[in-house]
């Protein structure tokens, strides 16, 4: 959506949340499409006014980032120079002559903009337009399980410690639970990854309870309760949602929990919000590690940033080779 600086910027200004997550996952799943749209626009009118208004909208978009942009650097620049000059002043207000932005005036821009942006995410549906990038899986996933074999696994050293830190209690992101998405392609070893770090010493001595959740794309609300439920040891025969809630939020309550929510392929951010609700009771410093192949769900879920899992180093693959070659 923006540069570091600039969200770094926002979440300074104490703007609310919830408007720039909203403005981020519109901004993702809007541009997913745009390869799609691009081809389909030829023969589908419909399509092609879609992509003019879509252009209106991002014009607004960068011309709203821009004048944060220049606002951050303003701001910068006055803390690495006391002695910020009435000529500094007159360069920087040549360059934007906007007034200086408050978290009101922010908050009612990034509100125009979703209300230009929120209509156009909800017609992609209708238009037909999809991610070409990201591949479905061709057939049902095989359950996963915490369970993992460390001595096969090679070159994830780096990562895991990445996700540990990511996952420390005490890094606090402002939002409870803090969610950490592992994002890269099919069979790049995200599952290990959140294998290795839910097994790992560390988790043990952090959070007192713990969950393992393959989701896949059934991402029903009232089944990852009732298994989140059954993990933490309060198991329920009720298909209540409500009911089911209340217990997992009764059970969760005052405590650090960890839950891993394998293979995700949901996008929609009213349903993310209904499940998290029971989940809002932990202790502060509870996590959800996500693991996706589909950037934009990692947009929608995340409190922190991203972590892109990359391809095995050539030496960490023929390692892996070796130990199943000669064994």
């Amino acid at each position: 959506m923006a540069s570091p600086q600039v969200v770094a910027f926002l979440r300074g200004q104490k703007v609310n949340d919830r408007l720039l997550t909203r403005l981020e996952t519109a901004m993702t799943s809007l541009r997913v499409v745009l390869d799609d749209a691009e081809e389909k626009q030829i023969t589908n009118r419909a399509v092609r006014d879609w992509l003019d208004l879509l252009k209106d909208a991002v014009y607004k978009a960068d011309d709203f980032l821009d004048e944060i942009a220049y606002e951050a650097l303003r701001q910068e620049l006055e803390a690495e120079d006391q002695t910020f000059t009435g000529q500094t002043q007159r360069l920087l207000s040549f360059i934007n002559p906007l007034e200086i932005l408050g978290s009101r005036e922010i908050e009612e821009k990034l509100d125009f903009l979703l209300q230009d942006l929120d209509p156009l995410v909800e017609r992609m549906d209708a238009l037909g337009l999809i991610n070409r990038n990201v591949e479905r899986p061709s057939s049902p996933k095989r359950p996963t399980t915490s369970l993992v074999d460390e001595s096969s696994i090679y070159g994830r050293d780096d990562d895991r410690e990445a996700i540990l830190k990511l996952l420390q209690p005490d890094d606090a992101s402002g939002e409870n639970p803090g969610v950490v998405p592992i994002w890269g392609m099919g069979g790049v070893g995200k599952t290990t990854l959140a294998q290795l770090v839910y097994n790992s010493s560390e988790v043990q001595e952090w959070f007192g309870l713990k969950a393992w959740v393959c989701v896949s794309e059934d991402f029903s609300v009232l089944r990852l309760t009732k298994v989140i439920l059954e993990e933490v040891g309060s198991k329920s025969d009720s298909d209540s949602l409500n009911n089911l809630q209340l217990q997992l939020k009764k059970r969760l309550q005052g405590k650090r929990f960890l839950v891993v929510l394998d293979d995700v392929w949901n996008e929609d951010y009213d349903e993310w919000d209904r499940f998290l609700t029971p989940l809002k009771d932990g202790s502060q410093g509870s996590k959800i590690l996500v693991t996706t192949r589909n950037e934009s769900v990692a947009s929608v879920m995340r409190t922190v940033r991203t972590h892109h899992l990359e391809e095995l180093t050539e030496e960490s693959c023929w390692s892996v080779f070796a130990k199943h070659a000669f064994r």
